[in-house]
């Protein structure tokens, strides 16, 4: 992340793709490392009209956990929201909506006093047991606060030992569930967006969720089934002593290869 080359590539990637929306088709938000006047953000990028039309930066940075941002990234500022087809969307990045962890800016409190009219958040943020609940709660919290409905958009993937689950959703400004997405695949959604009144409102499909050691054993499957796959490895190879962990390692393999993709 800190190579000059790696930074321009990231650059170069992102104008190529805003290049692509001259023709007025779809506007596309990018996630994207940003080198700024001698500093790096962690930034999001709307794409419209063949260019990059504007650039938001993260605020808030974690460093708990699997996070270590603060030694990569430099904080932007507290962001308005950008204007989008007539809209003003708030784009707080991941991180910016956690505000009771730490003595952070108050980003969500920012984009509301700006005019926002609603906020979509995109997130890297990985799976553990009962994440998705923590998620909701403190989304529900940004929407009471802001009065705004909220879209929070998460990867979904392994990346070595982590795996991010997905399991995207969409609040309402009153707090109900306007959309949820599976967990652990990926997918493509259209939802469709209409004032209502002061406010904007959708209508998306409501998956359910696995919890527990089912959520655990989707999280495996997914973590084993990238980590192959992004490596290019042609196939793996297991070593089975005919306990119940060779047993279950076996089936999470053939779940995603099948016995012909594996060998023991």
């Amino acid at each position: 992340m800190l190579k000059p080359a790696f930074q321009a590539a990231c650059r170069g990637a992102v104008e190529a793709l805003a290049a692509e929306t001259a023709d007025g088709g779809p506007a596309l938000l990018v996630g994207t490392p940003w080198a700024e006047n001698g500093k790096l953000y962690n930034a999001l990028a709307l794409l419209e009209q063949g260019t990059v039309a504007a650039v938001r930066l993260k605020v808030n940075l974690p460093n708990y956990g699997v996070f270590d941002e603060r030694r990569v990234f430099a904080p932007g500022p507290p962001p308005g929201p950008v204007s989008f087809r007539g809209v003003r969307i708030g784009v707080p990045i991941c991180e910016d909506i956690w505000t009771e962890w730490g003595d952070y800016e108050d980003v969500v409190e920012c984009l509301a006093e700006t005019g926002a009219e609603l906020m979509i958040v995109p997130n890297g943020s990985p799976y553990s047991r009962d994440k998705d609940e923590v998620r909701l709660n403190i989304a529900v919290a940004r929407a009471t606060e802001s009065g705004l409905p909220l879209l929070y958009v998460n990867q979904v993937g392994g990346q070595d030992e982590l795996v991010f689950d997905g399991a995207s959703f969409a609040l309402h400004a009153d707090r109900s569930l306007a959309l949820q997405l599976p967990a652990f695949r990926e997918c493509v959604v259209t939802t469709r967006w209409a004032r209502v009144g002061n406010s904007w409102r959708c209508e998306g499909p409501i998956a359910p969720l696995e919890d527990g050691e089912q959520a655990d054993y989707s999280a495996c499957v997914l973590g084993l089934r990238d980590y192959v796959d992004k490596n290019r490895f042609p196939g793996i190879v297991l070593g089975l002593s005919g306990g119940i962990d060779s047993a279950l390692c076996a089936a999470m393999a053939s779940m995603r290869w099948g016995p012909s993709g594996c060998a023991a």
